[in-house]
C-alpha cells in the first residue's frame, strides 16, 4: 500500500459517497487508475465493506450502553454458544471475546430501558451460563469514530 492508496482509504473512511472521479482528482490520478485501485484494495480485503453510518438518534436507537460479562463456565464452546446468542439481538450492535475480569464485551444501541429489560432477560438470566454482567450507559459521547488511521 503506498501514499495514494492511504489517501484514497482516508478519503472514503470520511466520505465514500464521492464518485471515482472526485477521488481520482483528489489523489491526481486518472479516473481509470483510481477505479483499478480501490477495486485491487477490495479484492485484497483492506477495504471490509462500504456502508452508511447513521445517526442513532434519528434512527430511533439513541440509548449507547456497554455491558461487560463474566461467564460461569469457560472454554471455546460455552464462549461460542454466549456470542451467538448475543448477536443474534437486534440491539448488540458489537460484541466482543475479551481478556481480563471480563469475558465479553457487547456495545448496544437501544430505544428505551424497556428493550434493555427485555434483553436482559434474555441474555443474562436462566440458562445462558452468565455468572454477573455489568451496564455502562453512555451520557455522553466525547469522541466515535470509525476512520483507521493510516
Amino acid at each position: 500500500m503506498d501514499k495514494i492508496d492511504q489517501k484514497l482509504l482516508n478519503l472514503m473512511q470520511r466520505d465514500a459517497s464521492r464518485t471515482n472521479v472526485e477521488m481520482a482528482d483528489e489523489v491526481g490520478l486518472s479516473p481509470s487508475s483510481c477505479l483499478r485501485r480501490v477495486q485491487r484494495l477490495h479484492k485484497s480485503g483492506i477495504i471490509d465493506r462500504i456502508v452508511a453510518i447513521l445517526n442513532p438518534s434519528k434512527a430511533g436507537r439513541g440509548i449507547k450502553a456497554w455491558v461487560t460479562v463474566e461467564l460461569k463456565l469457560h472454554g471455546e464452546q460455552h464462549m461460542r454458544r454466549f456470542l451467538d446468542l448475543a448477536s443474534a439481538e437486534t440491539a448488540v450492535t458489537q460484541a466482543y471475546a475479551v481478556t481480563g475480569e471480563a469475558d465479553v464485551v457487547l456495545m448496544l444501541r437501544l430505544r428505551d430501558m424497556e428493550e434493555f429489560d427485555a434483553l436482559c432477560e434474555r441474555l443474562f438470566r436462566d440458562q445462558t451460563n452468565v455468572a454477573r454482567f455489568f451496564t455502562m450507559v453512555v451520557i455522553r459521547t466525547a469522541k466515535e469514530e470509525t476512520a483507521i488511521r493510516l
